[in-house]
């Protein structure tokens, strides 16, 4: 990944900015706000909301801390935004996924391999930038439980849907529930993410996958 500033087009030197040949530039507010979003993204990720100073956010971001507060807001409002940011890049999201069409089941049991794959790989430990948000912000930060409600509840839907389906299909059993099997799945999931935050090894992620699959045999 590129260092702090090199997609803007200039560095901080010495408080001067430069060209990447070191030739002084003229004064410039220009700069493209979905890049800073994704360095602001990625910094807030990387260490929370408190340990995030405005002035690391000068630092990483490459702009200034006018050009910050005009665009984004305060360092709250850039959080959120970072946030939401975050919620949107998933690719594919998990609702998405769950919606394609086909045999059901094994969409299930992909996003839950998925899921433990991711951490068992997160070699930064940052785990998932939403659950950092509910260890760290809730319950004292309403604006950031209003959007993990609304992606954990957009996530326990889309596996309801998805679990019914696989049961109109004749993939899963009638006797299984498939709101609760969802429910279960969703609370899981995040805590794999929280897991992924430790010391971990892999095999600790896969066998707790397999176990938890073995509910929608």
């Amino acid at each position: 990944m590129p260092g702090p500033g090199s997609d803007l087009r200039y560095e901080k030197r010495a408080g001067r900015r430069t060209s990447s040949e070191g030739y002084p530039m003229p004064r410039s507010t220009e700069f493209d706000p979905d890049i800073v979003l994704d360095r602001a993204m990625d910094l807030f990720w990387q260490r929370g909301y408190e340990a995030t100073s405005m002035a690391d956010l000068v630092e990483h971001l490459g702009i200034a801390r006018a050009s910050i507060y005009n665009t984004f807001g305060s360092k709250h409002e850039l959080y959120l935004k970072a946030l939401d940011r975050y919620l949107l890049k998933a690719d594919p999201s998990p609702v998405e996924f769950l919606a394609r069409p086909g045999p059901a089941l094994p969409l299930v049991r992909a996003l839950v391999e998925r899921y433990a794959r991711d951490g068992a790989g997160d070699e930064q430990r940052r785990g998932c930038m939403v659950v950092n948000a509910v260890v760290e912000r809730l319950p004292g930060d309403p604006s950031v439980a209003r959007r993990v409600t609304a992606a954990w509840n957009g996530l326990e839907k889309a596996l309801a849907d998805c679990l019914r389906r696989a049961q109109a299909q004749g993939e899963l059993s009638r006797e299984k529930d498939p709101q609760a099997l969802a429910r279960f799945f969703v609370v899981f999931l995040q805590g794999l993410r929280v897991v992924a935050k430790t010391e971990w090894d892999p095999e600790r992620f896969r066998d707790a996958a397999r176990e938890a699959l073995k509910l929608i045999e």
